[in-house]
């Protein structure tokens, strides 16, 4: 299969399963940071769109633990940064109907937690087709190191992505337990 029939066919898949109730130990999370002797507190997420995994009590968690939060906002020609965001903070809808912090302040994350429509046991991804995740990660691992990290319901799982010089690879893909 290409990367279109992959994504058309777990988007489908996805939108069917509607899974609300998740239960995800934060502790792993923690455990891959201290691994990959990730020391810095900007983390960047994302907020859930289109039956997405739903990290908001991930970056909850982080929050508490003093953790700065930023989340993107896109820009033109494919391009997105990410801007400081708190949970309290109010989000402005973007023209693709996604939430997007008000805020002006950049952030470069040190922890970026990415979604994803499909991967592969390579931690490849497939994303909307746009490549905004991609020309981001290729942007600020220039900048600085950065751990990238997926999360993804384990449906969301395809044998092999074919992939292209565009795509990068993801560090960690945690997948999702059901309650």
């Amino acid at each position: 299969m290409n990367k279109v029939q992959i994504r058309n066919k777990i988007l489908g898949v996805r939108k069917k399963n509607k899974i609300k109730n998740l239960n995800f130990n934060f502790n792993q999370i923690t455990q891959i940071l201290k691994k990959k002797r990730m020391l810095g507190k900007n983390v960047g997420g994302y907020y859930p769109y289109n039956y997405e995994f739903d990290i908001m009590q991930i970056l909850e968690n982080f929050e508490k633990k003093k953790f700065s939060i930023s989340l993107p906002k896109i820009r033109k020609k494919f391009q997105m940064d990410f801007f400081k965001w708190s949970t309290i903070d109010p989000l402005a809808i973007n023209k693709f109907g996604i939430p997007e912090p008000t805020s002006k302040k950049i952030i470069y994350p040190d922890i970026l937690l990415v979604p994803l429509v499909a991967f592969d046991k390579h931690l490849n991804r497939v994303g909307y087709g746009g490549g905004f995740y991609d020309r981001y990660i290729k942007k600020i691992r220039k900048i600085k190191k950065v751990v990238t990290i997926g999360f993804a319901f384990s449906f969301q799982k395809v044998k092999k992505i074919p992939t292209s010089n565009y795509d990068v690879k993801l560090d960690f893909i945690l997948l999702n337990r059901k309650v």
